[in-house]
């Protein structure tokens, strides 16, 4: 007997069946027959033609062996990348500064490289320092801190 899979809403099963659709057209446009591509893909040519009609019971391991036979597996890599919608909740939660005015620079000596960002990615890296979230040393991290404790509390 089959596993019963979640219903998916309208939109998102049109998404998967666009999908599955794509797939069988890359696998046409490279003149590969379907019985070829379930065989390297490790698969039956019925679960592929399920995958191909987008097919919410095929397992995501599936349609991935499948884009690894058509040579379009990195596409995987866009999926969900920027993820707006999870960024600006996110940034809904976090705490707004309550202090207006600027922090005492820290006593410390400042680090003598600067601080570097991320290197983005298909760039080189310019330094081949250590990333700590943007920072080139462990000291220019440190310099940030405010060596000052807070006042203490009144009670009533």
């Amino acid at each position: 007997m089959a596993k019963k899979t979640a219903p998916l809403l309208p939109p998102t099963a049109e998404l998967l069946w666009q999908f599955g659709d794509r797939l069988r057209l890359a696998r046409l446009r490279r003149r590969l027959p379907a019985k070829q591509v379930a065989e390297r893909a490790g698969m039956s040519p019925m679960t592929l033609r399920s995958l191909e009609r987008g097919g919410s019971g095929v397992t995501m391991g599936a349609y991935l062996a499948v884009m690894q036979v058509l040579g379009v597996e990195r596409d995987l890599d866009l999926l969900a990348r920027t993820d707006t919608l999870g960024r600006d909740l996110q940034d809904a939660r976090l705490p707004a500064h309550s202090r207006t005015t600027a922090r005492p620079k820290p006593l410390s000596t400042p680090s003598k490289t600067p601080p570097t960002r991320p290197t983005p990615v298909g760039k080189p890296a310019e330094q081949h320092a250590p990333d700590w979230n943007g920072f080139a040393s462990s000291e220019a991290l440190a310099d940030l801190i405010d060596p000052t404790p807070p006042p203490p509390k009144k009670r009533r």
